[in-house]
């Protein structure tokens, strides 16, 4: 599935789990930007949106973490958007007060890799994540999972938001 990732059409090396529907949902911890852990357990009895990007300063994660933070502000109280990001959590902290960001939880993976690892999103020869989608259900279990091919590209929004939907 994530095998044929690209960045700028050219072939990425993406490595870690082969997460897909059915499967439970890995846990993790990750940084908030005010350095405070945030861990899967946190949503317990939630739908969660992971919305992985490889970084808020460029143009399409930018794009990305605003349209689900639109999305978000149209969901019930029982689903939360997360981005990941390897971005320092000051440097989210900067971006989401700049861009008027504040229903999707921007966290972390800046420390050790083990979410990227865990959810198989780690660009190999970056150091960033590949941009991703999983859908977690209430009971910690992954529902939906979307790599996008083309890592300048953005997700498909409405598949995402139609497995949420699903769900509510």
């Amino acid at each position: 599935m994530k095998k044929d990732i690209k960045m700028n059409g050219t072939p990425a090396k993406v490595t870690g789990a082969e997460l897909k529907k059915g499967d439970k949902a890995p846990d993790f911890t990750l940084v908030d930007n005010a350095l405070n852990p945030v861990k899967k357990s946190d949503f317990e009895g939630k739908v969660l949106v992971i919305s992985c990007v490889p970084s808020l300063d460029t143009p399409v994660c930018d794009v990305e973490t605003r349209r689900f933070n639109v999305e978000a502000d149209k969901l019930p109280g029982d689903v939360v958007v997360l981005t990941v990001s390897r971005d320092l959590p000051f440097a989210q902290a900067r971006w989401c007060a700049a861009s008027g960001v504040s229903k999707v939880v921007t966290v972390s993976d800046y420390r050790d890799f083990g979410f990227a690892r865990d959810y198989g999103v780690l660009l190999e020869d970056l150091g960033l994540l590949t941009r991703a989608v999983f859908v977690v259900d209430k009971q910690g279990t992954v529902q939906y999972v979307q790599f996008v091919p083309e890592v300048t590209h953005e997700p498909d929004y409405a598949a995402v938001l139609a497995e949420v939907k699903k769900l509510m």
